[in-house]
């Protein structure tokens, strides 16, 4: 079929959308839109057979779905009707929810059902963009091959919504989500992940506006409620009305700004204001590096925010590769988070007084995790994916022996459209891996890649099926079978040998210096317009067109690696 995506935003659903309807063959184009006028003009230019809209904040106009068959992927069950589904659905501790296909006409979320799916949800007051990410684009993704099978079916009719059922839900404002730090621990956390990761519940801290994000639950800390009782690297302990929350994230609150404000680290948005405190336990939930041993597996699990990753944390990293490269295991695992990494930490940079020289030191920083896997020929290292990974992030996790990742995960092999030629040893690990000219495409055009895509090109050496809840055993399993008997031996005397010719080939040391030549005009000369691509993507500000001034980077040719 001819199908029209209409976004307002190539997030991850709508990358999925387009990349799982065009590997079942239908001719899809997509087009982000900001108003009624655009989405007319994008049908109009398309003229396609059917219009999905994974992902759209406006209204479609009738215009357009008179004429064109338009289904909206509504996340919300049957019945919801609004444009904050997901931030009531978390705030009223609903049990179920769901996501609904349903046909555009003029009564908002009101139009004929093409399908529904309906899920638990989590115990846990989950974070909204967490809820967005798992239970609810799972749930879109099989309405979307429901609703194509559909669509190419002549007898199919779409069923009729019942006028008196159902809920209609405002638009949250800060004042629904308003709370005071007297309140009970429970009702603060749910306002808080309810709003995560925008737009943030806006409050006070230590005398400062801020929005607040990435909550969890804390000790019991005495004391006036809104008081920070601790700190644990850059997250801060306040007092509620019955215990105390951690908050992650923070972004201060300044209308009267040259520019948007942008959300970082609590402790560094609070930076000169907060007071005295003592170290702090964090919870487990918001521990950022952990090592384990299994048997002789040695497992390294690091989970950063949204997978950015700042100078600190680089550093952090790499001290803990280091630990469990000497360790005597035989396989070393490198587990992310929710996000895998999407490399460097861009609100720190943009926050920091020289955004240039904050970029430099966190670039290096990652190289120098980089090359620690790189260059651990003491053990297998495995690179496990149980969440996305963008940029450098794909690059620090090719530069492990295997990767294995879960179905579904998504990758962004590519740093130009953040106005960057990219460094993490990616002109030697990926093409490594795919080949000069596949990396050069890869890095050229852009497009994210689905796992399965990435096994296939040779990104990824293994899927690890699609539960999320199991992805780590099944990970421990592989990592446990490579290091029985005498085959870690085997592919360790292999890698030694590999490594020694490539070095003996060119210098391992010479990639990341031609890497960060060209890295230094864009951090220090800003040539492909890094510092505004960068706060757009901070901020949600339009990014504008893309800087046509200099070629798109290409990898240099060398000699072939084997």
């Amino acid at each position: 079929m001819k199908i029209l995506l209409l976004c307002s935003a190539f997030n991850g659903l709508s990358q999925r959308a387009w990349l799982h309807l065009r590997a079942r063959g239908h001719r899809v184009a997509i087009r982000i839109v900001r108003d009624p006028q655009e989405i007319a003009a994008a049908a109009a230019a398309t003229d396609p057979e059917l219009i999905i809209c994974p992902f759209l904040r406006r209204r479609v106009p009738e215009v357009v779905w008179r004429r064109y068959r338009t289904i909206i992927i509504h996340p919300g069950p049957e019945g919801d009707r609004g444009p904050s589904a997901l931030d009531w659905a978390i705030m009223d501790a609903e049990p179920t929810w769901g996501v609904t296909a349903l046909q555009a006409t003029g009564d908002l979320d009101g139009g004929p059902i093409w399908g529904t799916r309906v899920f638990r949800m989590p115990a846990d007051p989950p974070r909204k963009s967490t809820l967005y990410n798992t239970e609810v684009t799972d749930a879109a993704m099989s309405l979307i091959g429901e609703v194509t099978a559909k669509a190419q079916d002549p007898g199919f009719t779409p069923r009729r919504q019942d006028r008196r059922t159902g809920v209609v839900r405002p638009l949250v404002r800060q004042a629904d989500r308003s709370f005071s730090w007297g309140d009970p621990t429970g009702h603060i956390l749910r306002r808080i992940r309810a709003a995560d990761g925008r737009p943030g519940v806006h409050t006070e801290l230590s005398g400062v506006p801020v929005a607040v994000f990435d909550a969890h639950p804390g000790e019991a800390a005495p004391g006036e409620p809104g008081t920070i009782a601790g700190r644990r690297q850059n997250a801060i302990l306040v007092r509620t009305g019955d215990g105390a929350l951690w908050i992650g994230q923070a972004r201060r609150l300044a209308p009267d700004a040259p520019r948007p404000t942008v959300k970082l680290p609590a402790a560094l948005a609070l930076d000169g204001s907060l007071p005295d405190t003592p170290q702090a336990t964090v919870p487990p939930s918001l521990r950022e590096i952990g090592y384990r041993r299994v048997g002789k597996v040695g497992w390294v699990h690091f989970a950063f925010y949204n997978g950015a990753m700042s100078t600190a944390h680089c550093r952090r990293l790499t001290a803990a590769v280091r630990h469990a490269a000497a360790q005597d295991t035989a396989v070393l695992v490198l587990a992310g988070g929710e996000v895998f990494s999407n490399g460097l930490h861009l609100g720190v940079i943009d926050a920091h007084p020289d955004p240039a020289a904050e970029a430099w030191r966190n670039i290096t920083a990652i190289d120098d995790l980089c090359r620690e896997i790189i260059g651990c020929t003491g053990q297998l290292v495995v690179s496990a994916l149980a969440g996305d990974a963008g940029a450098g992030g794909v690059m620090l996790a090719l530069g492990a022996d295997k990767v294995i990742a879960r179905d579904g995960v998504l990758l962004n092999p590519h740093y130009r459209k953040m106005g960057l030629y990219g460094s993490e040893y990616w002109t030697y690990v990926l093409p490594h891996r795919v080949g000069e000219d596949q990396a050069d495409r890869l890095t050229t055009h852009c497009d994210p890649v689905t796992a399965a895509e990435a096994a296939e090109i040779g990104l990824v050496d293994h899927l690890a099926g699609s539960d999320r809840a199991e992805f780590a055993a099944a990970v421990l399993d592989h990592a446990t079978e490579l290091a029985a008997g005498g085959h870690a031996d085997v592919l360790l005397h292999r890698k030694r040998a590999t490594r020694e010719a490539d070095e003996q080939r060119r210098p391992l040391d010479t990639y990341r210096i031609r890497e960060l030549a060209e890295m230094s005009h864009d951090i220090f000369d800003d040539r492909r317009g890094f510092a505004h691509a960068r706060h757009a993507f901070l901020t949600g500000e339009p990014a504008g067109p893309e800087t046509p001034q200099l070629p798109a980077p290409r990898l240099p040719r060398m000699a072939p690696v084997s």
